[in-house]
């Protein structure tokens, strides 16, 4: 009997060890780290889906830069001051003489009277120590300029000017404006009549008055003056 219990025990044993080799011990490593491997793949795509992801923020800042080279070529076109320059162009020809004769225009005449004793303050020093002062009247319309300023001056026959404390030493004398020429520097005026004055320091006075009118009716750097066809300082001399 105890021959028989062995055989079976070591028939059992056999049987558990054949099982045993046949399935062998379960590898539970290998599977789950090959497993973990091939995950790895989808976080490194993930990975560079983020880093993609700083690729648009770029390209949003360059329009970025681009907005201010826009903005800076904007003033180009507004710096081009193309419509100032016609403007002398059409005033050129305003101040050409039409048909042989000056443009009629309006504006106030420049008269000369003399400040006794102001010592050249007022303006011009003549005289025996005066000045000479120009003054303006009314606007007036005229085409030469000369002519209508010098008669307004010879037409004045009150020695004091108004309350200025000005005087007008012509104010005795009978003088005509007859004509004028300019030649962009001296303006030649020929006069008719007499001169009636009231001394010496006279004769500078009255050629002051007449000459600095003449040259700021004519816009002239320089007057010659002739009355009835002679020198105007002949005239006023005391041999004369």
């Amino acid at each position: 009997m105890k021959t028989i219990r062995l055989a079976a025990g070591s028939a059992a044993l056999a049987a558990a060890l054949a099982l045993a080799g046949c399935f062998g011990p379960p590898s539970p490593g290998p599977s789950p780290s090959a497993s973990a491997s091939q995950s790895v793949p989808p976080s490194a795509s993930a990975s560079t889906t983020t880093s993609a992801s700083p690729a648009p923020s770029s390209s949003t800042g360059t329009p970025s830069a681009s907005a201010p080279s826009t903005a800076s070529t904007t003033p180009t076109p507004s710096t081009a001051p193309t419509p100032s320059t016609p403007a002398p162009s059409t005033s050129s020809p305003a101040a050409e003489p039409t048909g042989g004769q000056l443009p009629e225009q309006t504006a106030p005449l420049t008269i000369y009277y003399i400040a006794v004793g102001d010592g050249g303050v007022s303006g011009p020093t003549v005289g025996c120590g005066d000045s000479a002062v120009a003054t303006y009247t009314e606007p007036v319309t005229f085409r030469d300029q000369v002519g209508p300023s010098l008669n307004r001056l010879f037409a004045n026959h009150s020695r004091t000017i108004g309350q200025s404390g000005l005087i007008n030493v012509l104010y005795q004398s009978n003088l005509t404006y007859v004509s004028g020429s300019f030649d962009g520097t001296t303006i030649t005026v020929q006069l008719s009549g007499s001169f009636l004055l009231g001394g010496v320091c006279d004769i500078p006075r009255a050629e002051a008055q007449i000459n600095l009118t003449a040259m700021a009716a004519a816009g002239a750097q320089r007057a010659a003056v002739f009355v009835n066809g002679r020198p105007l300082a002949d005239v006023l001399s005391l041999k004369g």
